[in-house]
């Protein structure tokens, strides 16, 4: 009985991060999808930020929602990694990973801390002088100073123009974001229980595509706002 209620309880766990991680990847298709906005239309990015950065639902329920499942995930994805490293009664002496796991499921850890660094960066870079302005400043309008213009592109921009060593530091964590979704994708299925010999190869497929894609089309906006003139 105390098996089972262990190796149900292994199970919960891996579920509750399958869980997180989709939502996580969820909002990375959302926040890509607002981001590519600003390298086709200035005004439809302003008005997009605008609307999300003054939306009570999305500011006092979804806001806080995102970042505990961001600290959560990662949290608990290495609680999850030390736990299988006291499981484990054999320490490895002739084992050899790339025989039996990619890269990228043997070091999820440090690809997870990578973009945890770099989740920081983007707080410091845009989130907390977002929170400065509304709530410190006390200036919802979204405007430039002195201007009727939103104030969001020209801060994004402002972020990437002439700035190689943070565009580098952005391409470099989305390279390390990419590792750990091309494992972390085809896993998240497998832990909801969804692993079948039809639809898995698709699923992995499907994994490829989003680790690839959604990385760099972030890199891409990088690039266009430090290439702009």
């Amino acid at each position: 009985m105390a098996s089972k209620v262990q190796g149900l309880t292994s199970i919960g766990r891996k579920v509750i991060m399958a869980l997180t991680g989709f939502f996580l990847m969820f909002f990375l298709l959302q926040h890509l999808s607002i981001n590519m906005m600003s390298v086709v239309s200035a005004e439809l990015f302003n008005e997009v930020s605008h609307f999300m950065g003054t939306n009570p639902i999305v500011q006092g329920l979804l806001q806080p929602i995102l970042i505990f499942s961001v600290v959560f995930h990662f949290v608990w994805g290495m609680y999850l990694e030390y736990q299988n490293n006291q499981a484990r009664e054999i320490k490895y002496a002739m084992y050899k990973g790339s025989a039996n796991a990619s890269w990228m499921s043997r070091n999820m850890i440090i690809s997870g801390l990578a973009v945890l660094a770099f989740l920081a960066l983007h707080f410091y870079d845009f989130w907390i002088p977002e929170m400065n302005v509304k709530y410190i400043q006390g200036d919802m309008s979204g405007m430039l100073s002195g201007t009727e213009e939103y104030r969001y592109y020209e801060e994004l921009v402002h972020k990437f123009k002439g700035q190689p060593i943070r565009v580098v530091l952005y391409i470099i964590s989305f390279v390390m974001l990419s590792l750990h979704l091309l494992h972390g994708f085809q896993s998240s299925f497998q832990s909801v229980g969804y692993n079948s010999t039809k639809y898995t190869p698709i699923i992995k497929i499907a994994g490829n595509i989003f680790a690839i894609a959604i990385p760099a089309g972030f890199v891409l906006v990088a690039l266009v706002h430090f290439l702009s003139h």
